[in-house]
């Protein structure tokens, strides 16, 4: 875990200074953390992925996840995302039962996320990475300076979909604007919470309608 390279595309909107601080700060921490624990996910060159496909400018829509998944090769640097050749997590399955009562959009044969990704939704976790077996084992080590900084900068671009499911996504609701950004918000698709709201909150078409509203293209939830 170490030379962490940040994605040029965001430096500017972050702030240079920022970005080099910060991570100089959180590799010292992964790297020590590495020497206890040396099983961390996603791999390096995955930590980054939300933001390298999505650009600050044109990002359209923010899926908020906790932390990544903490099973061996789950996590891919996409919130709620697994590799296509891995067994589809209970949240994601459960995200895609929602989106076939919305659009009637059927997405069984896998669960990568990236074409949702390359179509500027940032799927974003809280905190990048995480400990195999334990569970938001690296929520306090200084993740979400960075993801806080992330919505908030992004907030006040503006014109801007954010998608808040469960307890710990709506935590962040004080960083957002919500005069010129539109917030959505419902259980966590997790089985604990799904039917307490999650199902039937519609975000899928919700989505669309507002980036119509706006000028811009729907998102095609069909992945490839």
């Amino acid at each position: 875990m170490n030379n962490l390279h940040f994605p040029d595309a965001w430096l500017e909107p972050l702030g240079k200074a920022f970005c080099a601080e910060f991570l100089e700060e959180i590799q010292d921490k992964i790297l020590e953390i590495s020497h206890h624990n040396p099983r961390i996910f996603p791999p390096t060159y995955c930590i980054f992925r939300s933001l390298e496909l999505v650009d600050f400018r044109n990002a359209k829509v923010l899926i908020l996840g906790q932390d990544p998944y903490h099973k061996f090769e789950q996590a891919n640097g996409l919130s709620f995302s697994v590799d296509k050749a891995v067994r589809i997590p209970p949240s994601l399955k459960n995200i895609f039962i929602e989106l076939k009562n919305d659009l009637n959009i059927c997405n069984t044969s896998h669960g990568d996320l990236t074409f949702w990704a390359e179509q500027q939704v940032l799927l974003l976790n809280s905190v990048l990475t995480v400990e195999e077996s334990r569970p938001n084992s690296h929520k306090k080590i200084g993740w979400e300076i960075l993801t806080n900084k992330i919505i908030s900068r992004l907030s006040e671009r503006g014109n801007m979909i954010f998608v808040l499911w469960g307890n710990d996504a709506q935590s962040k609701i004080q960083l957002i604007d919500n005069i010129n950004n539109e917030i959505l918000i419902a259980p966590h698709p997790s089985p604990l919470s799904a039917y307490k709201g999650f199902f039937g909150c519609k975000h899928f078409s919700k989505i669309n309608e507002i980036l119509v509203k706006n000028g811009l293209s729907e998102i095609n939830w069909k992945l490839k």
